[in-house]
């Protein structure tokens, strides 16, 4: 019992202080509206298009419009590309001169999608740019056919298969979009920033266990009749506790307040459970390692906001290419993002996170095991 009234009572200082409330409660669903506003759905995304101005080439720019894009004609395409690099538009289309003829002749075209390097949000827009174009394609190989077979000319075939008179045509995207059709904007932001705020509130509370420590606390209760390893698995278990209800605050709180739904209950609680531990472990082994109470919050913020950072959980890990993505996935934050990316966007189950809880699992293992070994020794020394 005497483990479990230590982890309580680090749990009641650490909201015995206001400013925490503000902090650990009130920021995360700041930051999850306004994560969810830049990066979710529900916005116009801006596409530029350069050439056209035939009837093939207009019939493909009125089908890339709709509701959440907005199509803007450019007047050339030096000043489309332009527009693209200094972010007035989210992507641009480039319809090359001859579009109609060529496509008339039986031949291919070739248009190019422009984006800027790294923009999530463009990435988005060239999913849907892609869609419409090759569903043009099949409405073109379509009339193309059916001129080609039933002796009409292409543009009487293909008034009738844009009517869909006589002609079916089935469009099959294959593999699957990063964001679903409908999903929640909010429910894009609320499980990386789940991650990031609860790994920092763990590592920021290492700073009760220098003051346990610098106070003589520590001390009292090993002269008292509490066993060491009771006194380092109460500290221990209280990180975890804090860890806990972080991530259940954030979770039950953003399900009331942006409707964001967390996906299959087994899975999102092993994937809270497991990185709480990692949170825990890694704050109990900052508050062993200092000395004093300002190396603890500096390396807390440090380590909690630059490994946040560099895991995905401020810029979509989605976005990250290359050498940066690899380094990502040296921080339990990407495999926690992976992890939850799975379960609330593609509706994963428990089985199917098997790899990214294993991964979490080590880290927890080996952050509490090198957190208890040294405050067990900074205790007793």
């Amino acid at each position: 019992m005497k483990p479990l009234a230590i982890a309580l009572l680090d749990l009641r200082r650490v909201f015995r202080d206001r400013s925490n409330i503000f902090f650990v409660i009130i920021t995360p669903f700041m930051m999850i509206f306004l994560m969810g506003l830049l990066f979710g759905g529900g916005r116009h995304l801006q596409l530029g298009v350069a050439g056209g101005g035939t009837p093939l080439a207009d019939r493909l720019v009125t089908s890339l419009g709709s509701p959440s894009v907005q199509v803007a004609r450019s007047g050339s395409e030096e000043r489309l590309l332009a527009d693209v690099e200094q972010g007035r538009l989210h992507g641009a289309l480039v319809i090359p001169a001859g579009y109609d003829a060529t496509l008339r002749a039986g031949g291919q075209v070739e248009v190019r999608y422009v984006t800027r390097t790294g923009d999530f949000t463009a990435a988005d827009l060239g999913s849907r740019v892609r869609w419409a174009v090759s569903r043009e394609a099949a409405v073109l190989r379509a009339a193309r056919f059916g001129a080609a077979e039933g002796g009409s000319d292409f543009d009487g075939s293909l008034r009738l298969v844009a009517s869909g008179a006589g002609v079916e045509v089935k469009v099959v995207t294959v593999g699957r979009s990063e964001i679903p059709p409908g999903f929640n904007q909010f429910a894009f932001s609320a499980p990386p920033l789940l991650l990031l705020y609860t790994f920092l509130t763990a590592l920021t509370t290492s700073i009760g266990l220098v003051q346990t420590r610098l106070l003589g606390i520590s001390r009292r209760m090993y002269a008292s009749p509490t066993p060491a390893r009771a006194i380092v698995a109460g500290e221990a278990a209280g990180r975890l506790v804090i860890a806990l209800v972080q991530s259940l605050l954030i979770m039950l709180g953003s399900a009331v307040l942006f409707g964001v739904d967390w996906g299959d209950p087994l899975g999102a609680s092993a994937m809270v459970l497991l990185f709480a531990l990692v949170g825990g472990g890694a704050a109990t082994l900052v508050g062993a390692l200092v000395d004093n109470e300002g190396a603890a919050i500096s390396l807390s913020v440090i380590l909690g906001l630059g490994l946040g950072a560099l895991g995905g959980t401020m810029v979509p890990l989605d976005s990250f290419e290359g050498t940066l993505r690899t380094l990502a996935y040296l921080t339990p934050h990407a495999w926690g993002y992976d992890g939850f990316a799975e379960l609330v966007r593609h509706g994963a189950g428990l089985p199917d996170i098997l790899p990214q809880l294993g991964v979490l699992a080590a880290y927890a293992a080996v952050l509490f095991a090198l957190g208890i070994w040294r405050l067990r020794r900074a205790l007793v020394r």
